[in-house]
Protein backbone atom coordinates (compact mmCIF):
# COMPACT_ATOMS: atom_id res chain seq x y z
CA UNK A 1 0.00 0.00 0.00
CA UNK A 2 2.60 2.44 1.23
CA UNK A 3 3.67 2.84 -2.45
CA UNK A 4 0.42 4.22 -3.31
CA UNK A 5 0.92 6.75 -0.47
CA UNK A 6 1.39 10.84 -0.99
CA UNK A 7 3.73 12.65 0.86
CA UNK A 8 1.17 13.90 3.39
CA UNK A 9 -0.20 9.93 3.97
CA UNK A 10 -0.20 8.73 7.30
CA UNK A 11 -2.49 5.85 7.63
CA UNK A 12 -3.06 3.04 5.67
CA UNK A 13 -6.65 2.10 4.93
CA UNK A 14 -7.70 3.35 1.34
CA UNK A 15 -8.07 1.13 -1.87
CA UNK A 16 -6.45 3.82 -3.89
CA UNK A 17 -4.40 6.81 -3.40
CA UNK A 18 -5.82 10.13 -2.98
CA UNK A 19 -4.47 11.04 -6.73
CA UNK A 20 -4.71 14.83 -6.81
CA UNK A 21 -2.25 14.79 -3.44
CA UNK A 22 0.30 12.79 -5.61
CA UNK A 23 0.94 16.43 -7.34
CA UNK A 24 2.64 17.51 -4.33
CA UNK A 25 6.11 16.67 -2.92
CA UNK A 26 7.46 17.03 0.20
CA UNK A 27 9.89 20.58 -1.50
CA UNK A 28 6.33 21.46 -2.64
CA UNK A 29 4.49 21.23 0.72
CA UNK A 30 7.20 23.17 2.44
CA UNK A 31 7.28 26.25 0.11
CA UNK A 32 3.47 26.58 0.65
CA UNK A 33 4.22 26.44 4.34
CA UNK A 34 6.76 29.18 4.21
CA UNK A 35 4.41 31.63 2.19
CA UNK A 36 1.85 30.96 4.98
CA UNK A 37 -0.39 28.42 3.55
CA UNK A 38 -2.46 26.70 6.74
CA UNK A 39 -2.52 23.19 5.89
CA UNK A 40 -4.74 20.64 7.53
CA UNK A 41 -5.10 16.93 7.16
CA UNK A 42 -8.06 14.62 6.99
CA UNK A 43 -8.38 10.94 6.11
CA UNK A 44 -10.74 9.30 3.46
CA UNK A 45 -10.51 5.77 2.81
CA UNK A 46 -10.97 5.84 -0.31
CA UNK A 47 -13.37 2.52 -1.77
CA UNK A 48 -13.11 1.19 -5.47
CA UNK A 49 -17.11 2.27 -5.68
CA UNK A 50 -15.06 6.13 -6.27
CA UNK A 51 -14.14 4.77 -9.65
CA UNK A 52 -17.26 2.64 -10.68
CA UNK A 53 -19.26 4.06 -13.69
CA UNK A 54 -22.22 5.85 -12.94
CA UNK A 55 -25.30 3.62 -14.84
CA UNK A 56 -28.41 5.49 -13.84
CA UNK A 57 -30.12 8.57 -15.89
CA UNK A 58 -31.23 10.51 -12.48
CA UNK A 59 -28.37 10.74 -10.37
CA UNK A 60 -30.69 11.01 -7.68
CA UNK A 61 -30.59 7.31 -7.98
CA UNK A 62 -26.53 6.81 -7.97
CA UNK A 63 -25.70 5.13 -4.84
CA UNK A 64 -22.10 5.37 -3.39
CA UNK A 65 -20.24 2.95 -1.50
CA UNK A 66 -19.61 3.84 2.21
CA UNK A 67 -16.23 5.28 3.21
CA UNK A 68 -14.62 5.54 6.32
CA UNK A 69 -13.41 9.45 7.23
CA UNK A 70 -12.21 11.25 9.95
CA UNK A 71 -12.05 15.27 10.55
CA UNK A 72 -9.70 15.78 13.67
CA UNK A 73 -10.69 18.84 16.11
CA UNK A 74 -7.58 20.22 14.70
CA UNK A 75 -8.20 20.22 11.26
CA UNK A 76 -11.36 21.92 11.94
CA UNK A 77 -9.86 24.43 13.92
CA UNK A 78 -7.14 25.07 10.90
CA UNK A 79 -9.93 25.43 8.59
CA UNK A 80 -12.39 27.25 10.17
CA UNK A 81 -10.07 30.01 11.10
CA UNK A 82 -9.32 30.23 7.93
CA UNK A 83 -13.30 30.77 6.51
CA UNK A 84 -13.24 33.05 9.13
CA UNK A 85 -10.42 35.14 7.83
CA UNK A 86 -12.05 35.02 4.36
CA UNK A 87 -9.53 33.27 3.41
CA UNK A 88 -9.53 30.53 0.48
CA UNK A 89 -9.63 27.13 1.51
CA UNK A 90 -8.65 24.57 -1.14
CA UNK A 91 -9.65 21.18 -1.50
CA UNK A 92 -6.53 19.01 -2.64
CA UNK A 93 -8.48 16.30 -4.96
CA UNK A 94 -11.93 15.35 -4.30
CA UNK A 95 -12.11 12.45 -1.86
CA UNK A 96 -11.03 15.44 0.42
CA UNK A 97 -14.05 17.32 -0.84
CA UNK A 98 -16.24 14.53 0.33
CA UNK A 99 -14.85 14.17 3.84
CA UNK A 100 -15.10 17.87 4.53
CA UNK A 101 -18.70 18.29 3.25
CA UNK A 102 -19.89 15.00 4.86
CA UNK A 103 -18.55 16.93 8.35
CA UNK A 104 -20.81 20.67 7.91
CA UNK A 105 -21.93 21.82 10.96
CA UNK A 106 -25.65 23.35 10.95
CA UNK A 107 -23.34 26.90 10.42
CA UNK A 108 -21.74 26.20 7.66
CA UNK A 109 -18.65 25.38 9.52
CA UNK A 110 -16.04 22.23 9.65
CA UNK A 111 -17.14 20.00 12.68
CA UNK A 112 -14.99 16.93 13.80
CA UNK A 113 -16.31 14.36 12.49
CA UNK A 114 -15.34 10.54 12.33
CA UNK A 115 -17.07 7.66 10.68
CA UNK A 116 -18.32 6.36 7.00
CA UNK A 117 -19.88 8.69 4.58
CA UNK A 118 -22.08 7.70 1.19
CA UNK A 119 -22.07 11.25 0.03
CA UNK A 120 -22.40 11.57 -3.56
CA UNK A 121 -22.41 15.30 -4.59
CA UNK A 122 -24.05 16.36 -8.12
CA UNK A 123 -25.45 19.56 -9.53
CA UNK A 124 -27.12 21.73 -7.92
CA UNK A 125 -25.15 21.39 -4.75
CA UNK A 126 -24.16 24.34 -2.45
CA UNK A 127 -20.42 23.41 -1.36
CA UNK A 128 -20.30 24.55 2.15
CA UNK A 129 -16.39 24.48 3.29
CA UNK A 130 -13.59 24.85 0.26
CA UNK A 131 -14.09 27.91 -2.56
CA UNK A 132 -11.45 25.64 -4.48
CA UNK A 133 -10.00 22.85 -5.55
CA UNK A 134 -7.05 20.92 -7.10
CA UNK A 135 -8.56 17.82 -8.97
CA UNK A 136 -7.18 15.25 -11.61
CA UNK A 137 -8.94 15.10 -15.03
CA UNK A 138 -11.19 12.53 -14.37
CA UNK A 139 -13.08 9.38 -16.50
CA UNK A 140 -16.27 10.74 -18.18
CA UNK A 141 -19.39 8.61 -16.10
CA UNK A 142 -17.25 8.89 -12.92
CA UNK A 143 -18.88 10.01 -9.64
CA UNK A 144 -15.77 12.21 -9.87
CA UNK A 145 -16.10 14.65 -12.83
CA UNK A 146 -20.11 14.98 -11.69
CA UNK A 147 -18.79 16.16 -8.18
CA UNK A 148 -16.00 18.50 -10.27
CA UNK A 149 -18.87 19.35 -12.58
CA UNK A 150 -20.77 20.08 -9.61
CA UNK A 151 -18.00 22.57 -8.11
CA UNK A 152 -16.93 24.30 -11.28
CA UNK A 153 -19.68 24.43 -13.32
CA UNK A 154 -20.41 22.01 -16.02
CA UNK A 155 -19.85 24.26 -19.17
CA UNK A 156 -16.42 25.39 -17.66
CA UNK A 157 -15.61 22.13 -16.62
CA UNK A 158 -16.51 20.70 -20.04
CA UNK A 159 -14.30 23.33 -21.96
CA UNK A 160 -11.74 22.40 -19.87
CA UNK A 161 -11.48 18.90 -20.72
CA UNK A 162 -11.73 19.73 -24.48
CA UNK A 163 -8.80 21.87 -24.15
CA UNK A 164 -7.13 18.97 -22.04
CA UNK A 165 -7.70 16.36 -24.60
CA UNK A 166 -6.44 19.24 -27.69
CA UNK A 167 -2.96 19.60 -25.30
CA UNK A 168 -2.95 15.73 -25.07
CA UNK A 169 -2.92 15.93 -20.97
CA UNK A 170 -2.88 12.95 -19.13
CA UNK A 171 -6.03 11.41 -17.40
CA UNK A 172 -7.37 9.50 -14.56
CA UNK A 173 -5.40 8.53 -11.55
CA UNK A 174 -1.98 9.43 -12.77
CA UNK A 175 -2.90 11.82 -14.76
CA UNK A 176 -2.56 15.61 -15.21
CA UNK A 177 -4.24 18.21 -12.83
CA UNK A 178 -6.10 21.46 -12.71
CA UNK A 179 -6.77 24.25 -10.10
CA UNK A 180 -10.54 25.38 -10.39
CA UNK A 181 -11.20 28.59 -8.35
Amino acid sequence: FERYQTVYASRLGAVAAPTAGLHFSKSLMKRLEIKGVNLAEVTLHVGLGTFRDIEVEDLSKHKMEAEYFQITDETAQIVNATKKAKQSVCSIGTTSMRSIESAVSATGMLKEAEGWTNTFIYHPYEFSIANSMVTNFHLPKSSLIIMVSAFGGRELIMDAYNEAIKEKYRFFSYGDAMLII
